[in-house]
């Protein structure tokens, strides 16, 4: 839940359990039973028309295609309800990253604070860090993934260093360009870049 948002009340006296997960691919098998959007699935279509298509289609999801998708017969029949979420955009990504009260990227900026190294972020790498992970089709459970792949070598180096004041994540770092999060000494020079590589604009509002 959302710190500044309202709650919704629930009676969860007769909900049992509440499953859950991205099932990736489902919408091709509901397309083959169905036959729906057969025609517009393939290359002529634009992405926005595939996004619709795929939306409409899961909203058509039976008992039997969550067991071809591989789910078995017993633990499909005790869901006697099957609910289709919208999918994530990416400003919800970013939102997801940035704002609730323990975001994902808060959790890093603190990290990194433990070693007395400041985290930051260029501007466009949020929108990096979001469409890499929207790429993966994981949701927003691979936001932490992106971000800990990006900062994982540099989590293990800073413990035994302390001439480091600031590290920074560029689109570079984000996007596999061979780049890598600047690092900027107390003196003000970056170690693994030239000074004109420093971005100017960070994004705000994280910490």
């Amino acid at each position: 839940k959302h710190p500044n948002q309202e709650f919704l009340e629930i009676d969860t006296s007769k909900i049992l359990f509440i499953v859950g997960g991205a099932f990736e691919g489902l919408e091709n098998l509901i397309q083959k039973r169905t036959g729906f959007g057969a025609r517009g699935i393939g290359f002529s279509s634009d992405d926005e028309d595939k996004i619709l298509i795929k939306q409409a289609l899961l909203k058509e999801v039976a008992p039997d295609d969550l067991i071809h998708h591989g789910l078995i017969p017993e633990f499909v029949g005790r869901l006697p309800i099957v609910g289709v979420l919208e999918p994530l955009s990416k400003d919800m990504m970013i939102d997801i990253m940035r704002k609730p009260k323990n975001a994902i990227l808060k959790q890093f900026v603190e990290l990194l604070k433990l070693d007395g190294v400041k985290l930051e972020f260029a501007k466009g790498s949020l929108e990096a860090i979001a469409t890499e992970a929207m790429t993966r089709k994981t949701g927003a459970r691979g936001l932490r993934t992106v971000v800990e792949e990006v900062l994982l070598d540099v989590m293990y180096d800073l413990p035994s260093r302390d001439d480091i004041e600031r590290c920074i994540i560029t689109t570079k770092s984000i996007n596999k360009q061979g780049g890598t999060p600047i690092l900027v000494t107390k003196t003000g020079k970056p170690l693994n870049a030239s000074k004109k590589d420093i971005p100017k604009k960070l994004e705000e509002d994280i910490a």
